[in-house]
């Protein structure tokens, strides 16, 4: 027997392994569709959620993007450094920058998005709608077993 089937035979019940191949590949298919456009996958979601939920602080954004904090403040750094951002700080607290989109960002976002969004669009229409459905339970589910 080869060592890739005793390692199959071995773990082949676990689904990490699975999980980890589906979410690199859209990942890497991600960044490279974004690349022309100078983009990270991270600086890309900070761009989308900042789209989304404008003036929120680094720390919210963090968690929507599921980066750490200190992930998003060099993300932030990079679109503010390249304009697509704006930072000021809170009316309510000095010590908070709220961020929000600039018009170049907008802008940019709104070429990026689209081609990440053909990404997305490829991979949910491998599926039935059934199936996505049943991707998505099983996928919530794995998540709220694992305290997520």
């Amino acid at each position: 027997m080869g060592t890739a089937s005793k390692l199959t035979e071995a773990v082949g019940w676990r689904l990490g392994a699975a999980v980890k191949r589906a979410e690199h590949a859209l990942m890497a298919e991600k960044s490279r569709v974004l690349r022309p456009f100078e983009l990270t996958v991270p600086q890309y979601a900070a761009l989308l959620a900042l789209s989304l939920t404008p003036e929120i602080s680094g720390a919210r954004l963090a968690r929507l993007c599921l980066v750490t904090p200190q992930s998003m403040t060099t993300v932030l750094k990079t679109l503010e450094t390249r304009g697509l951002i704006e930072r000021r700080p809170s009316p309510d607290h000095a010590q908070v920058l709220i961020t929000r989109l600039s018009p170049e960002g907008a802008a940019l976002l709104a070429r990026a998005d689209a081609a990440a969004a053909a990404v997305e669009r490829r991979l949910a229409d491998s599926y039935t709608p059934e199936e996505r459905e049943t991707l998505r339970r099983l996928l919530d589910r794995a998540t709220d077993v694992l305290g997520g």
